[in-house]
């Protein structure tokens, strides 16, 4: 009986299509111009939707724009190794830019008195799968950087969100 079960469980595991299978959350160290880790950031495939768990200590208090950028490399003290925000399908800058926005544009981060900041976001602009225009494991790898000021959500190329001052690799270059 035994080996009826197995094999049936087996017949049943080949059976099921591979797009079904669910993508691996990704953790992301998070390092500051320093180079020593002050967080992290986990990111978790939900049917279309990317959700982005940002921990992170440290910072300084206030809003802190944050995007992921085009480059999965994080070479400190300015991040610019990391490249230009993450913009697959060419648009401007900004939420609240007329002309659209970079898919790697997100929320900015609330850091607490305490410098800490542990939030969630969610965007459907880009994803975890391999093979797709939007994906963060493109041949270019693709980071996450922390900005010094809040992004305005309006000047392109980067919201006058000021300096790099923090920087995770999503994925690193193929």
């Amino acid at each position: 009986m035994k080996k009826i079960i197995i094999g049936l469980s087996l017949a049943l595991a080949l059976l099921v299509p591979t797009t079904f299978a669910a993508e691996r959350p990704l953790t992301v160290p998070i390092v500051n111009s320093e180079g020593a880790t002050i967080g992290q950031a986990t990111f978790i495939q939900d049917g279309k939707n990317v959700t982005i768990h940002v921990k992170a200590k440290q910072l300084t208090p206030g809003e802190h724009g944050i995007h992921i950028h085009e480059k999965g490399i994080c070479e400190p003290p300015e991040f610019k190794t990391a490249g230009e925000h993450f913009n697959p399908t060419a648009k401007h800058h900004g939420f609240d830019n007329p002309k659209g926005f970079h898919s790697g544009d997100l929320p900015n981060l609330a850091v607490a008195e305490d410098g800490t900041v542990d939030v969630m976001l969610v965007t459907d602009n880009v994803t975890l799968k391999k093979g797709k225009a939007n994906s963060l494991r493109g041949k270019q790898g693709a980071s996450l950087v922390i900005h010094a000021a809040p992004d305005d959500y309006v000047t392109d190329p980067a919201g006058n969100s000021g300096a790099r001052i923090a920087c995770g690799v999503i994925s690193s270059p193929q």
